[in-house]
C-alpha cells in the first residue's frame, strides 16, 4: 500500500503483491532492514523466516529475489519477527509457548548466521504474544497479544536484551490483535487483527509510551 501522508492510514491505497508461496504459504509477519533492500517474511507453514532482497528499497515491484531461510524451532507457529538496528538481533514470537526469543546474527540482517541467544517467558503477562516491536533505541519493547487483547510495554534495562526487562503497562485494544507497528519517531501506533481486518492507527501523546 502506498501512503499520500506518511504514518497516515486514511491516506492509503492498494499499490500491488508479491508472492512467496515457494517458500511460505502460511505468512504470518514481515519485517524490512533499515533501508528496505532485504524483507523478512516469518510463517506457521515453515516455522522459519525467510530473506529476500530487493532491488529498489521497500519497492516491490522491484527484483525481488529468495536468498535463504532459518527454522526458529524454539518457536512453533512463529507470528512475529523484528531486528534491532544494526541487524544482529533478531526477536521471534509466537502464541504456542509464550515466549519471546531472541537469536544473535555474526552478519547484520543475514539469517544465515543466526544462532539461538536466549529467550524470556511472558506467561505471566499474555499467554498468546503474537506481535513485536521495539523503540528505535531497543530501551522500549511492545508485545501485542490476542489473550489480553492489548498492548504490554516493557522498559528494557540494556537495549535488545530481554533479559533485562521491566514490565510497565498494557494498553487494551480488543479484537484480537495481532501485529504491531510504531512510527520511528514513536508518536504513531499500528493496530491489526484477524477479527477486524483493518489497520487501527493511535497517536501517542509520548513518544514509545503507551502509558
Amino acid at each position: 500500500y502506498d501512503s499520500a501522508s506518511g504514518f497516515d492510514v486514511s491516506t492509503a491505497s492498494y499499490s500491488q503483491s508479491f508472492s512467496i508461496s515457494a517458500q511460505e504459504t502460511s505468512p504470518t509477519g514481515l519485517a524490512f532492514n533499515t533501508d528496505g533492500t532485504k524483507m523478512f517474511v516469518i510463517g506457521i507453514s515453515g516455522d522459519d523466516v525467510n530473506e529476500y532482497t530487493l532491488s529498489t528499497g521497500f519497492d516491490l515491484s522491484s527484483i525481488v529475489t529468495f536468498v535463504d531461510s532459518f527454522a526458529v524451532t524454539q518457536c512453533p507457529n512463529p507470528t512475529a519477527v523484528k531486528f534491532n538496528a544494526d541487524g544482529t538481533k533478531m526477536f521471534v514470537t509466537g502464541p504456542n509457548n509464550d515466549n519471546v526469543h531472541q537469536y544473535a546474527l555474526t552478519t547484520g540482517f543475514d539469517v544465515s548466521s543466526a544462532t539461538f541467544n536466549q529467550d524470556l517467558t511472558l506467561t505471566a503477562i499474555d499467554t498468546e504474544p503474537f506481535g513485536i516491536e521495539w523503540s528505535t533505541d531497543g530501551t522500549r519493547l511492545f508485545i501485542v497479544g490476542t489473550r489480553g487483547n492489548g498492548v504490554d510495554e516493557f522498559a528494557v534495562g540494556t537495549p535488545y536484551d530481554i533479559s533485562t526487562l521491566t514490565h510497565i503497562g498494557f494498553y487494551s485494544i480488543g479484537g484480537n490483535p495481532s501485529g504491531i507497528h510504531i512510527s520511528p519517531d514513536g508518536t504513531k501506533m499500528f493496530i491489526i487483527g484477524n477479527q477486524s481486518d483493518t489497520v487501527k492507527s493511535y497517536d501517542l501523546s509520548v513518544s514509545y509510551r503507551i502509558k
